[in-house]
């Protein structure tokens, strides 16, 4: 069988493990976790951070809705291989930034182009800050 890259928009699916192999069949897979119940002033760089402890990061992004009930966040946190996905989702509860997060472990059919949401996996060196003074 062919196997897929999806197109368009990226879709989040929540399934029981021993399902995932039907699914590969004929789709490639991002594997990640969706966080939920973030506190608003998160970044990016700290979620990174807080979950390289289990693998590779390869991109992070937060969804912050001013008309979500209780002022929370969303994010999806994709990693290099299955196998990271499922150590970060199985060391929790996690405690991100001083407060308790619900982790969903989700797959995601690869995109066809290289969204806005990759970002580098190498460990650059941060540019230098501009001066005020």
């Amino acid at each position: 069988m062919d196997v897929k890259k999806a197109s368009s928009k990226r879709v989040f699916i929540s399934l029981p493990k021993k399902h995932l192999p039907a699914l590969e069949q004929y789709y490639d897979l991002d594997h990640g976790l969706f966080v939920t119940d973030l506190i608003p002033h998160i970044n990016e760089g700290y979620l990174k951070a807080y979950f390289r402890e289990w693998g590779t990061v390869t991109a992070c992004k937060i969804k912050k809705n001013p008309d979500m009930t209780g002022d929370k966040a969303v994010a999806y946190v994709r990693f290099a291989t299955e196998d990271e996905a499922d150590r970060a989702d199985w060391a929790g509860p996690h405690n991100v930034g001083g407060g308790d997060v619900i982790v969903k472990r989700v797959v995601s059919p690869k995109l066809d182009d290289s969204s806005d949401e990759e970002v580098s996996t190498v460990s650059a060196k941060p540019r230098p800050r501009r001066s005020l003074g």
